[in-house]
């Protein structure tokens, strides 16, 4: 079945970083766009960056010029690399792997990230 599991989250101080892993399993991952959304308690998920199996990227204005994603196509994992962190970025972040051949979504467990001094 199909298993992302995601890793790197923690409490950091502003200004810090953080690097978010995604290991995908059960799914043929080059098909796969590939995203990082968050959620905070009573608003609703928000995409965060996205990432192709041809490597094209995407990134909520947010987030612009600060976080970073890729992907390992050969070890079926994506990355989100979270520099110059701000309270405001504290949520808990989702790994979703988006099927383009069906349209499926999977998602994983969810990370804590916490920017707090």
């Amino acid at each position: 079945q199909v298993q992302l599991v995601e890793s790197g989250g923690g409490l950091v101080q502003p200004g810090g970083s953080l690097r978010l892993s995604c290991a995908a399993s059960g799914i043929t991952f080059a098909f796969n766009v590939m995203g990082w959304y968050r959620q905070t308690p009573g608003n609703e998920r928000e995409l965060v960056a996205r990432i192709t199996g041809g490597g094209s990227t995407d990134y909520s204005d947010s987030v612009k010029g600060r976080f970073t994603i890729s992907r390992d196509n050969s070890k079926s994992t994506v990355y989100l690399q979270m520099n110059s962190l701000k309270p405001e970025d504290t949520a808990i972040y989702y790994c979703n792997a988006h099927d383009l051949r069906d349209r499926n979504d999977a998602w994983g467990q969810g990370t804590q990230v916490t920017v707090s001094s």
